[in-house]
């Protein structure tokens, strides 16, 4: 038995709990992760990401990374529907709504924060889950991220202290441990957070097949009276939904036999023949979340916290928002700078976005079924879909640019995820939140703003940059995770206490340096 210290212990090396970790690391905490899979696993899952994850790894400086990722998905795209299939593409990439699409022509993107996302909202999100977990892995190693492979969580003894965290044959004592260990979280489980939901109805299939006789299979999604299949968007990719029930064992194989039937019955094409499987994996609806994201000592985030349907593409983007939002708070408490009471936040800004995710999938569900009560009402969201509000809805839902947390303050920034403002040297603010620090962005060249910061340290920088674009702006104060903590206009200038901002930066920066 040996004894290693860490900060923090991260069980699962997915996307949610790379991001997690390189989140830490960014926070000054000393980081293990554990693994029990010895590589990456190359099964498809998630293929895309949204707006605001998007944003996350751009304000980590990964913008460069994604943009050749999404190069590399057009290409496979041409190979599939050819040259001319970009001018079909759905506005802002937002796929669709139980399998509805919406179409460009009837997008309104006048609301001025499409056009304040920056370069991350013009980038393809198309982004393989494999593919963006060797890019954080890589990017976890330059952090400093410890990550062990082919070792598995067998269980952990907590206390006021710290955890004991048993995995392989060592114990590892940390100060806390985060489960990002997947929809069947030995964390959550051994923990007992308590994991309410509804039960799953259907049985899924998604896969990267090779296939003959496909040629009267339509591209797309498409939705038959036996339930639902997609072919496409690239070559040999299938998906197909049947309302019968979960599967007996998902943890079974899935063979080339069982993704043909469930084709063939779904299709109505007798023909089409799966001759092999690339990668192939089941799912369900089944509906779950946790009902607190803290236990003491040990966290939640990502499946582990949470679990539903992958319709809308949702899940993976929520994890990465749960890592965002949780990594800089951590590693605050880990360095004594922000009191334990801070991880409250945790669960108060994320469980909200949580349970919306939820019921948008189940929503996708009761549109889906094949019983007639619901083609009728898939009838009429169909006809509200394709109308211009009815497109700008959900590609904004979908998107999830509408996310914002409940923050104190009355500005109408606050809350929001701070907007990509071009300042005067020509620099982003997203390019000055890659080192993870807050933000005092001051756009008015004001001492006694900047005053304030004092005493902050590393836990904050500060700007004093003009934004010809928005004169009526005078300052931000952004979080770490690019979240507006405390806004302020021209208008207010006269206020010389800058009401609002000494509180803002104690409640998430914690109180400054003695003598400050």
């Amino acid at each position: 038995m040996t004894t290693i210290d860490y900060d923090v212990v991260v069980a699962g090396a997915g996307p949610v709990g790379l991001f997690l970790g390189c989140e830490l690391a960014l926070g000054g905490a000393r980081v293990l992760v554990v693994e029990r899979l010895t590589e990456v696993d190359e099964t498809i899952k998630a293929g895309a990401i949204n707006i605001p994850s998007a944003v996350a790894l751009y304000r980590r400086g990964l913008l460069p990374e994604l943009e050749a990722v999404w190069e590399a998905a057009l290409d496979r795209i041409r190979a599939f529907r050819g040259e001319d299939f970009e001018s079909e593409l759905a506005p802002k990439f937002s796929g669709h709504f139980a399998g509805i699409t919406m179409t460009q022509d009837l997008f309104d993107g006048s609301d001025p924060a499409w056009a304040e996302v920056g370069p991350a909202g013009d980038t393809g999100l198309l982004v393989p889950q494999a593919t963006l977990e060797r890019i954080l892995a890589r990017r976890a190693g330059e952090l400093g991220v410890e990550v062990r492979r082919g070792v598995a969580l067998t269980g952990f003894d907590a206390d006021a202290d710290g955890v004991a965290v048993h995995i392989g044959d060592a114990t590892v004592r940390a100060g806390w441990l985060v489960g990002c260990d997947g929809g069947r979280s030995t964390v959550r489980k051994l923990a007992g957070f308590d994991f309410p939901g509804t039960d799953p109805e259907i049985t899924g299939y998604q896969a990267i097949v090779e296939l003959t006789g496909a040629e009267r299979l339509h591209e797309g999604w498409n939705t038959t009276d036996t339930g639902t299949y997609v072919h496409g968007p690239f070559p040999g990719r299938i998906l197909s939904v049947e309302f019968d029930g979960p599967p007996a064992d998902r943890s079974a194989p899935v063979t080339a036999e069982e993704l043909q039937a469930s084709l063939r019955r779904v299709s109505g094409v007798p023909e089409v023949t799966i001759t092999k499987v690339l990668s192939a994996t089941r799912f369900t609806d089944n509906a779950r979340q946790a009902t607190e994201y803290r236990r003491g000592r040990v966290l939640l985030a990502g499946d582990a916290a949470h679990v539903h349907s992958p319709f809308g593409g949702q899940g993976l983007n929520l994890g990465l928002g749960d890592a965002m939002n949780l990594g800089w708070k951590l590693a605050a408490v880990v360095r004594g700078t922000a009191p334990v009471c801070l991880l409250d936040t945790y669960t108060a800004e994320r469980h909200p976005i949580g349970a919306w995710v939820l019921d948008w999938t189940r929503a996708q569900i009761a549109v889906m079924r094949p019983d007639r009560h619901a083609r009728a009402l898939r009838r009429v969201v169909t006809d509200l879909a394709l109308t211009t509000t009815g497109t700008t809805y959900l590609v904004t839902k979908i998107s999830g640019i509408w996310q914002r947390y409940d923050l104190p303050g009355d500005h109408p920034l606050t809350g929001a995820s701070a907007p990509d403002l071009v300042l005067a040297d020509a620099s982003r603010l997203g390019g000055h939140l890659h080192h993870g620090r807050a933000l005092l962005l001051d756009l008015a060249d004001d001492p006694g703003l900047r005053a304030h910061a004092e005493g902050y340290g590393d836990r904050l920088e500060v700007r004093t940059l003009a934004c010809p674009d928005r004169p009526g702006l005078r300052a931000l104060l952004v979080r770490p995770d690019g979240f507006v903590a405390w806004a302020a206009d021209a208008a207010d200038a006269a206020d010389a206490d800058d009401k609002g901002l000494p509180e803002a930066l104690e409640r998430w920066l914690g109180v400054p340096a003695a003598g400050a």
